[in-house]
């Protein structure tokens, strides 16, 4: 749970910066929302949680 809010909003602050420099419409960011929005509703939605965890419990085992 806490993986996955950390995610959204990291995204959400990564889709804000590119809106204000430019590089992403709004159109773009729409399309991209609701590309999130059917993922999560498609079969496809646990491999992708899969994914995510897996590459965040990978990133926290980093020792700087």
């Amino acid at each position: 749970m806490a993986v996955s809010i950390s995610v959204v909003v990291l995204l959400l602050i990564l889709a804000v910066v590119f809106l204000r420099n430019g590089g992403l419409k709004v159109s773009h960011a729409l399309v991209c929302g609701l590309l999130g929005f059917f993922l999560a509703s498609t079969s496809l939605a646990p491999t992708i949680y899969n994914g995510v965890s897996a590459t965040a419990d990978v990133v926290s085992n980093f020792k700087p």
